[in-house]
This record gives structure tokens, sequence and C-alpha cells, in this order.
């Protein structure tokens, strides 16, 4: 029977990562060439600096402001073109991340359902809402994506590591809401014990994002010398669209797998009880 939970999971989550798919090549992959051109554009201006400040004054005097990042996203020669990068290479990312979350879910599915007396499509729902908030959505609040170009790159495994580290927390603090709640719901009643759960979890997983660093990367403008902008940061409208375009695909793909994975666990298991019931 697991196997064939774990299953459904899995077809849940490749529709999920082609609905995701369609969402990021038409919404987030604008954004990123754009990120890509700023770049570009900001690589010239810190040569136009260096050689202007070299052949002018002889010295180093450039000043970059808060535009002084050292991104190398574009040195070396590119594996894979930007077309193959936005077109197969994004969509069997997508795709797979999808079928992974999914997979995760039916997992908790099956060690959920027989301890709880819920239908399989409300627990299949319940299961996902509660991956989207506690694993996506939570996380994203302390470390949001941000689009190529508007971080460091020798910070890059420390900006990987806190976000899986805030994840992983998030997700621990969210079963010991669960747990808190349900022990609260055995004395005092099931909405006492929801009002409990959820005011465990905000108040814990807030503490810890007050606890772990921040992470502020993003690009001001580049300054010359005497302080005039030669070259402006990343566009703030960029950055608030990638992220809430990046929000939006974790909501597609939670709430699709949440839809599909519960219609067809109610097939395959709502259904069989009540056949056993009326037997």
């Amino acid at each position: 029977m697991e196997k064939q939970i774990i299953g459904r999971g899995v077809l849940a989550g490749l529709i999920a990562g082609a609905l995701a798919f369609i969402w990021a090549r038409v919404m987030i992959e604008p954004i990123i060439n754009r990120a890509i051109e700023f770049e570009a554009g900001t690589a010239a201006a810190h040569q136009a600096l260096e050689s202007a400040s070299a052949g002018g004054h002889g010295h180093g005097g450039g000043g970059h402001g808060g535009g002084g990042h050292g991104h190398g996203h574009g040195e070396g020669a590119e594996l894979f073109t930007r077309t193959v990068q936005s077109g197969l290479g994004l969509g069997v990312g997508v795709v797979l991340f999808s079928i992974a979350l999914a997979a995760l879910a039916a997992v908790v599915f099956c060690v959920v359902y027989p301890r709880v007396a819920l239908s399989a499509r409300s627990l299949a729902m319940l299961v996902s809402a509660g991956m989207l908030v506690a694993l996506s959505l939570v996380p994203a609040l302390k470390y949001p994506p941000s689009p190529p170009a508007t971080s460091v790159d020798e910070t890059i495994r420390e900006r990987a590591f806190l976000y899986l580290l805030m994840v992983v927390i998030s997700g621990v603090l969210f079963v010991g809401a669960i747990v808190c709640g349900h022990k609260v719901a055995e004395k005092y009643g099931t909405w006492n014990g929801v009002l409990a759960g959820v005011a465990d979890y905000l108040v814990t997983v807030g503490i810890a994002m007050a606890l772990l660093p921040g992470v502020h990367e993003v690009p001001g403008p580049l300054r010359d010398a005497t302080g005039h902008i030669v070259f402006e940061g990343f566009p703030a409208e960029d950055l608030y669209d990638f992220r809430l375009y990046a929000m939006g695909l974790q909501v597609i793909v939670w709430v699709t797998i949440g839809v599909v994975f519960s219609a067809l666990l109610h097939r395959l298991l709502d259904s069989r009880e009540k056949q056993a019931l009326s037997a």
C-alpha cells in the first residue's frame, strides 16, 4: 500500500512540476535575463572606472560605494547555454524538485494516516498545506531568494547552509507545535489545541528567525571617486517581483500536490473504506 501511495505522490509531483515550469518560464526567467544583463553592465562599469583611475590618476582612487560586489557568475565558459538553462535545464530541475517534495509528502502521509481519524483526502491536503508553510513560506521570509548578480559568490555556501538550517528548524518546530497542540486538545478540546499549536509555532519560529543572522547582499549603485553614480543598483522592482514570483512557484507546487494527491488517495483509500463498511 505504501508503494501505491508514494507512486501517487510522485505523479502529483510530476503534474505540479509541469505547472511550476510554465510559471517559472513565463514569470521568472525574464527577470533572470535582466539580472544577467545587470551583471554584465556592472562588470563593464567597474572596468571603466578602473581604467579611468589608472589612466587619469595613476592610483586606485575609484570608490565603489554600495555596489562593490565581487560577482563571478560570468567568468569562464558556460557549460550550458542560456537557452538550454532556461528551457530543458529549468524544466528538469523544477520537475525533479517537485517530485522530491511530493514523495516527501507521501512518506509523511504514510506515517501519519494510521494514527489519525481523518479521511485520506483531508489529511493529504493538511500535509501539503503544512509543508508549504513550514518548508517553503517561512524559510523564504527569513532568507528570500534572489536572482543572479545580486549576491556575492564567496558567501554562497554560507547562504545555502543558513537557508537549509532555517528549513530544518522550521520543520522541526512545526512538528513540535503539532505535538503540543495534540496534547492540549486531549485535555482542553480541539479548538484550544489548534490555538496552542499555532501559538507555539509562531513564537518558537519567530525566536529562531531573530537569532539567525540575516543576509543583505543586494548591490547598491556604483559610484566613482567623487561620489557620482556611474551605474544604478539592482532595480528594487525586479528584486521584489522575483521574490514574489518565486514564492508563487512554491504555492503552485504545493497546492497542485495537495489537490492531485488528495484526489488520487481519495479514490485509493476512502473508496475502499466505504466499500469495507458497506460490505
